[in-house]
């Protein structure tokens, strides 16, 4: 019998929900998921330059977990990019920090109901234009 899946730590969302290939028409794309804790690594390692033990340290994992997660990150954006597939970057066995929001009008991120406030590019403002994250 395995053991079973540790939730992995993610302090951040990413400010978008995937990405497309320039050029390409989405409803013609094939694709690709990339879950959040493969974001989490790409972020940690490549973005903040941790070291891979810092990195799994942070997200609350082994490192050779955290090098099966970051290495499989790696082969699906480089799928992705070679095949021209779309990515969107969505579940995964994760748990954030705190509850996260997504304006529905200009994409900002929100840590926490507390912490919204009127956004610069919004017309109006209400909690039923947010989107929770997790």
């Amino acid at each position: 019998m395995s053991r079973p899946t540790i939730n992995r730590k993610v302090f951040n969302p990413p400010q978008m929900a995937g990405f497309k290939p320039f050029g390409m028409p989405l409803c013609e794309l094939k694709v690709l998921k990339l879950h959040f804790d493969e974001y989490e690594s790409i972020n940690l390692v490549n973005y903040q330059n941790l070291s891979q033990d810092a990195a799994a340290e942070l997200m609350g994992i082994s490192r050779p977990t955290f090098t099966r997660v970051y290495n499989r990150a790696l082969k699906k954006i480089a799928k992705a990019f070679v095949e021209g597939l779309a990515i969107e970057i969505e579940g995964g066995n994760v748990e954030f920090e705190k509850q996260w929001f997504k304006c529905n009008k200009c994409f900002k991120l929100i840590a926490g109901m507390e912490n919204h406030v009127k956004c610069e590019g919004c017309k109006s403002y209400a909690n039923k234009e947010l989107s929770k994250i997790n």
